[in-house]
């Protein structure tokens, strides 16, 4: 998988750059690291990575504009890269379409863990498919709820007869809701199965992807159990 797997990594500060940069292609990761956001998108358009790392303080174009960008013409994987764990920073990344976010400094394996964990959401890696699992639990059916349809098959999503465009981590998360409807899912267990989090994690990435997919499904779909977790309305 590695082999294959081309990363764009957007940050400006050489030595971290460049550091990062070794260590990925030590575990055999292509990479094209660039040093400010513009080149970063220059980048990302001409060579079409399997999966961008940005930092959230890069000059020329943040981070999380840089997200923007890439969310608007791609489904790419994105994980964002902080220097603080500072909620405003994760939160803003989270709602701009990243996927996950990794607060620096950062142990080499750990980005290396979690890179490879994103990859397989996205089908980039060998192994169990969750998204893929769900929907064969649902034995290949176009499920309703309400004027909501999941083609678990196609992988297709539409509200009153219109397409709506998730993200594949947004369609996995979409997938383990309908999957057990009217089953209150923690976020930590939402975490385990959406985003392969085997030691825990920060459920602010839950929180947010929930929230993005109320505004494309319905607000009222997804039902919070306050000091539970969330449940979809069968």
């Amino acid at each position: 998988m590695a082999d294959q797997t081309h990363v764009l990594f957007v940050e400006d500060d050489d030595v971290i750059r460049e550091a990062t940069q070794l260590a990925l292609e030590r575990d055999g990761f292509v990479v094209t690291a660039m040093p400010d956001g513009l080149s970063g998108l220059e980048a990302f358009r001409a060579n079409r990575p399997d999966i961008a790392l940005l930092d959230v303080m890069v000059p020329g174009l943040d981070g999380v504009s840089l997200c923007r960008r890439i969310r608007d013409e791609s489904t790419v994987p994105v994980i964002m890269l902080s220097a603080r764990a500072d909620a405003i920073d994760v939160v803003l990344g989270l709602e701009a379409g990243a996927d996950d976010y990794v607060t620096k400094p950062f142990d080499g394996a750990v980005l290396v863990a979690r890179i490879r964990a994103v990859l397989r959401r996205f089908g980039h890696a060998g192994g169990a498919d969750r998204a893929g699992e769900a929907a064969a639990a649902a034995t290949g059916a176009v499920l309703a709820f309400g004027e909501l349809e999941i083609d678990t098959e196609g992988m297709e999503v539409r509200r009153a007869g219109q397409p709506v465009a998730l993200t594949p981590t947004e369609m996995r998360l979409l997938l383990e809701f309908s999957s057990a409807p009217g089953t209150v899912l923690s976020r930590d267990k939402l975490l385990e199965r959406v985003w392969d989090y085997g030691w825990g994690g920060d459920t602010r990435v839950v929180d947010v992807h929930v929230q993005r997919l109320r505004t494309k499904i319905g607000q009222d779909r997804i039902e919070t159990v306050r000091g539970f977790g969330y449940k979809l309305k069968a």
